[in-house]
């Protein structure tokens, strides 16, 4: 692996950790708002953006107060997630259409975290998919223009590959 990849694969997850736990009351439990999942919007962009995410959700689910729940669902949640989208994006272009799609799969498949909040504390598994369902596609529609014109600066397509 070149060294500019691990480098900004690092920040990513850097960054996802940071956001994750500097808005930390809004990060965990039944009713989510997690910034941080805009960053699942690089992929539409470069597949390649996977590592760093997956890494940061990883790192930050660490100390989740889930424990080992969190580190199981959460990071299985995201590798569905994000393995659809690259699938997804082989069909797909344009980058706005694939970060909706991204945001209905990471939306419709928060019933895997709906699973683990009734299995970790006994929450109702409908209610607590939708808490989660809106919490994710209300931060990842917002992340959508976010995402665009951080991409007219970084120019997210190659900042990992170049």
């Amino acid at each position: 692996m070149k060294t500019k990849f691990l480098a900004v694969s690092a920040i990513i997850a850097a960054l996802y950790i940071a956001v994750t736990y500097t808005l930390s009351f809004l990060s965990f439990g039944d009713i989510q708002f997690r910034i941080a999942e805009i960053f699942n919007h690089l992929i539409a962009f470069n597949p390649r953006y996977m590592l760093g995410v997956v890494l940061g959700v990883f790192i930050s689910n660490l100390f989740s107060p889930l424990g080992w729940f969190d580190l199981v669902f959460g990071v299985a949640h995201s590798l569905i997630c994000l393995t659809t989208l690259i699938i997804i994006s082989k069909f797909v272009k344009n980058i706005v259409y694939r970060m909706l799609m991204n945001s209905f799969v990471f939306t419709f498949m928060m019933w895997i975290i709906a699973l683990e909040l009734k299995l970790a504390l006994d929450l109702p598994f409908w209610l607590s998919w939708l808490s989660t369902a809106i919490g994710e596609a209300v931060v990842l529609l917002i992340g959508i223009p976010i995402m665009k014109l951080l991409d007219k600066r970084l120019n997210f397509k190659n900042l990992i590959d170049s």
